[in-house]
């Protein structure tokens, strides 16, 4: 089966998933790329090859596109998904699903009341290492988690900010959370559950010029109750990958990038290694696209097999109320600040 699809928003987000699509050439039909950018339209264009578009109503509208990639900023996703659901077609909305927990809702709802499938791009649940991970934890090979952390020390530089909307709360809904630590945040959540928000920072760094937070941490309690904490910034000078970790009563994960380590007590370590970047540094697109490919993968297999896609909005919005609680937390306690 061949699914016809558009994209939606052309921005850097948008390489690695027109490489994705590259790849995929066999089950897919891009027949358009969109952007109201005329200049961002044509360099997309003369890299990847697909028909482009300024008309964003035309490709909407378009009854032969059954699915649309919306990779705009944030605060369009809701209208443009909205529209593309009224129009019949599945969505595969880029992260976070949209600026505000309620408004987030909505697209949610709208893809149920549609009968259309809905997925989101939180890719770092399908690299192998995270793979192993779950499949691990399933199996009981950790026995029963007794605590957990997760830590982005990422790095952005001042120049970043400076582009118009980059960590505001207009476009992009929020700080490091929303924008960077999100895919590591889901996964954690994924893994390990997330029952309650004990106690949270979030804190504008003296590094940043910016509205929102580039520094976030926060005490929490698992989903079976054991303790955990999550730490994420985009001050890290030069960054590092994403790192999990993982301790259970029969041994400990350690999830780094890409790469996997897990230390059983009395058995044999189990290494996967990646070399490859995570874009943690200046270099945003720092990162290979096999995990967005995947993504893609599974999002058509979901429309083919009239299922939902492994990464449901309902799933992707668990992680935008936990990003939202951590915040919550942070004004509650009055450690929401600028340095």
């Amino acid at each position: 089966m061949v699914t016809t699809i558009a994209l939606i928003g052309l921005g850097p987000g948008a390489e690695p998933h027109a490489k994705s699509l590259l790849d995929l050439a066999g089950r897919v039909n891009v027949k358009a790329a969109a952007s109201r950018t005329e200049a961002r339209t044509q360099v997309f264009a003369d890299r990847f090859g697909f028909p482009v578009t300024t008309d964003i109503d035309r490709v909407i509208a378009d009854p032969a596109i059954q699915a649309v990639i919306v990779l705009t900023p944030a605060s369009a996703h809701l209208e443009i998904a909205e529209r593309c659901l009224r129009a019949g077609k599945h969505v595969l909305v880029e992260k976070p699903l949209e600026l505000t927990v309620e408004r987030a809702e909505k697209l949610v709802r709208a893809g149920r009341q549609a009968g259309k499938r809905v997925g989101v791009v939180l890719q770092h649940r399908f690299r192998p290492a995270s793979l192993r991970l779950r499949a691990a934890i399933d199996a009981g090979e950790l026995g029963q988690i007794t605590a957990a952390w997760m830590l982005v020390p990422w790095w952005r530089p001042q120049a970043y900010y400076d582009e118009p909307g980059r960590g505001t709360m207009a476009r992009d809904g929020g700080g490091v959370l929303m924008t960077q630590a999100i895919h590591t945040l889901d996964l954690f959540r994924s893994l390990v559950g997330v029952r309650q928000v004990i106690a949270a920072q979030a804190v504008t760094t003296a590094v940043h010029r910016m509205e929102t937070e580039d520094f976030a941490s926060a005490l929490v309690r698992l989903g079976n109750g054991a303790p955990g904490t999550i730490i994420a910034t985009t001050a890290a000078y030069p960054g590092d990958p994403e790192r999990i970790e993982i301790t259970g009563s029969k041994g400990m994960a350690s999830l780094v990038g890409g790469g996997l380590r897990l230390s059983a007590i009395g058995g044999v370590d189990e290494t996967i290694t990646a070399e490859a970047g995570t874009g943690s540094g200046a270099g945003i697109m720092d990162f290979p696209h096999d995990a967005h490919r995947a993504v893609l993968t599974d999002f058509l297999d979901a429309i083919e097999q009239d299922r939902d896609p492994a990464v449901t909005g309902e799933e992707a919005l668990a992680s935008q109320r936990l990003i939202a609680d951590i915040l919550a937390a942070a004004r509650a306690s009055q450690i929401i600040t600028k340095m």
